[in-house]
């Protein structure tokens, strides 16, 4: 199934079959995925392409395949796997895209083959156990030539045409390591190579009888790692990199190592990737952030250059090489003209995690993220990194902006609370010692002059803040775990807090003294508000939805909202909806009366850790522990009776709903 929406900024195609796919019915619905911010360079090596068109990239986000033009950043969405994507091939044609996946230990992994016209699923390939190493299609997308991992270490070669596996054989010799890297001929259908660990094989297919007949590289005394391969234009040769950071070339008929090199200045921690320029050069990336032309007659460097951060993950020259992309092992993506050989940030995202996101008051084309060294500000329709703070070497645990707009406030694990001017990003002022076992959670009052904030001994601590002085008020000190989420009224004179320990209490601003305490056999993780202020909503570890009444601490109801814990939790501005997603990976859209399912998100392949709808209700933000973001459509759905439960209108039998109302 494909959707194209007309105006907007991305196409979506979901293949069928997957867990999407069994929750969706006639009263659940998808939620469509509008763009996503990430990259998937760490997990995936040789993971950035350049369809033949020339016109768009192609790139996986955890479960997800991105084809972006690189002129107008429009974005096309494949989804159909159930995790990470794990590799990923273009035919040389352009017609087929191949994508294999991860799985768990024992169970076996897809391999999804894409008709890229139509961006719709083609074929689904089913034989490998654990994870898809390497992918190759022939010369003329006659087969698909898959390997999987060391826990399978087969190699199979699939037919398109029929969607049928041909043969299959183990990869490499007992006595050798597995093989982690395919390459195909550019002219012969029949011929490929495989290589990784003392091992590097030539294969012949035999259709007739189907068998492949392997040939191993005689390289005499020679042991090496293979980490790529490149078949060169006329399948007499084949380039390989190594972790050791030579090259070897090969003779594919004769079977005979031709040459190695350089003897000297090798590049450093392995060679990750091999592109072959169209004047006969190599393009190298290594392991260590080198990038450089390489000529392997001469065996001398060209052209030299390095990435700010990370190794290179990936490589992909554009047309006629004029430019050339680099994705890093930071999931960084540069493009580099080849003329000047300087980089330029083409795609950015926080590549170890994302602990929160908040938008500004009344403002829905902005957003700020925060994570492990920095905090982010985000144009939300182009996915362009507007700002950048950088704090080495801290882990910032939330974030909330003024609601003037005066500051960008934030906790750390370091116990400091820092805030920043928005324009600059320099420091306005930090509160030191905020709290003995870092910042967990913060907020700010609508007045802009109240800080509240809760740390990992357990205490809420309020704050006087200006420009020029930050004073505490009091310290509330009756939660035995970590705080971890703090919201605040729209008076100021009450929050609420929830904790590991168990509790979400509601606190008295202008007395310091607790209102109201709920209890719960669960860690809570999130609390909201609800927009009339005389109910919340709290998640946690017991993978239910609780609503609780502010006036006394009783329980409403309760939903059993997930398969997983439940981390991340909004309601919208007129509170007709929540939106909640956890370690289940799955983003769900709720009615808040009914307490009932509206939508479901796939598209995360980690855990969700915040979720967030804009103030003009437009779209959904979602983010998630392996640094994605991804931004939904928020569904045109009319609005329910503005009726709250635990009134005596609100019936007791919804679907979905447990517990008992009030």
């Amino acid at each position: 199934m494909a959707t194209v929406e007309a105006g907007g900024d991305s196409l979506v195609a979901s293949a069928g079959g997957t867990r999407d796919e069994d929750m969706l019915n006639d009263d659940v619905h998808r939620l469509e995925l509008r763009n996503v911010v990430g990259y998937s360079g760490e997990r995936v090596v040789r993971s950035l392409r350049i369809h033949p068109d020339t016109a768009h990239m192609i790139y996986p986000i955890g479960c997800n395949l991105i084809i972006e033009d690189v002129e107008s950043n429009q974005q096309q969405i494949l989804s159909g796997h159930d995790n990470f994507i794990s590799t990923l091939t273009v035919s040389r044609s352009g017609e087929y895209i191949a994508t294999g996946q991860h799985t768990h230990m024992g169970f076996k992994a897809d391999i999804i083959v894409w008709h890229y016209p139509t961006k719709s699923r083609y074929a689904t390939f089913n034989l490998h156990r654990m994870i898809i190493q390497s992918l190759a299609f022939s010369a003329n997308d006659k087969y698909l030539v898959s390997l999987g991992g060391k826990d399978d270490a087969n190699v199979v070669v699939w037919d398109i045409a029929t969607k049928e596996a041909v043969c299959g054989s183990r990869a490499s010799t007992r006595s050798a390591g597995p093989a982690s890297v395919v390459a195909c001929c550019h002219e012969n259908d029949d011929v490929f190579v495989t290589g990784g660990d003392n091992t590097l094989r030539v294969w012949t297919l035999d259709l007739r009888n189907r068998k492949i007949h392997p040939q191993d590289i005689n390289m005499g005394q020679m042991r090496r790692n293979v980490e790529c391969v490149e078949v060169l234009p006329g399948d007499k040769f084949a380039i390989c990199g190594t972790t050791t950071g030579d090259i070897l070339k090969i003779n594919m008929e004769t079977a005979l190592l031709a040459k190695s090199g350089p003897s000297k200045n090798r590049f450093s921690q392995t060679i990750k990737c091999i592109c072959v320029l169209r004047n006969g050069d190599l393009l190298i990336g290594a392991g260590d952030g080198t990038f450089a032309t390489f000529n392997f007659e001469t065996m001398t460097r060209g052209r030299t250059g390095k990435v700010p951060e990370g190794g290179v993950s990936g490589l992909a020259v554009r047309g006629q090489g004029h430019h050339f992309y680099i994705g890093t092992t930071r999931s960084q993506i540069y493009m580099v003209e080849a003329l000047e050989f300087e980089l330029s940030l083409y795609r950015t995202c926080q590549p170890d995690g994302i602990t929160d996101v908040c938008f500004p008051a009344a403002c829905s084309d902005l957003y700020v993220t925060c994570g492990l060294n920095d905090i982010r500000v985000w144009h939300a329709h182009t996915s362009k990194e507007l700002l950048r703070i950088t704090v080495p070497n801290m882990l910032c645990t939330a974030i909330c902006v003024q609601n003037d707009g005066g500051a960008i406030i934030s906790s750390w694990s370091d116990g400091k609370i820092r805030a920043f001017y928005p324009e600059t990003g320099r420091p306005m002022w930090t509160i030191e010692n905020a709290h003995t076992k870092g910042v967990s959670a913060l907020c700010v009052t609508n007045d802009s002059k109240r800080v509240i904030s809760g740390g990992g001994e357990g205490q809420v601590r309020v704050w006087n803040v200006t420009k020029d002085t930050q004073r505490m008020a009091e310290a509330l000190k009756e939660h035995k775990g970590k705080v971890t989420m703090i919201k605040v009224r729209q008076s100021g004179a009450e929050c609420v807090s929830a904790s590991v320990d168990g509790t979400c209490i509601i606190w008295d601003l202008k007395r310091f003294v607790r209102n109201q305490v709920i209890f719960a056999s669960t860690l809570f993780q999130n609390v909201c508000y609800h927009p009339s202020e005389c109910q919340v909503i709290a998640t946690g570890t017991d993978k239910k939805v609780g609503y609780w009444e502010t006036f006394d601490g009783s329980v409403i109801r309760e939903i059993e909202a997930s398969t997983a814990s439940v981390y991340a939790l909004d309601i919208s501005s007129d509170g007709s909806f929540f939106v909640s997603g956890g370690e289940d990976k799955l983003v769900k859209l709720w009615y808040y009366m009914d307490g009932v399912v509206s939508h479901i998100g796939v598209g995360h392949s980690g855990t969700i850790t915040r979720i967030k709808i804009c103030p003009n209700s437009r779209y959904i933000v979602s983010v998630s522990a392996d640094g994605c973001i991804m931004r939904w459509d928020f569904p045109s759905i009319p609005r329910p009776q503005d009726t709250l439960p635990g009134l005596p209108e609100e019936s007791n039998g919804a679907n979905g709903v447990n517990g008992t109302a009030h």
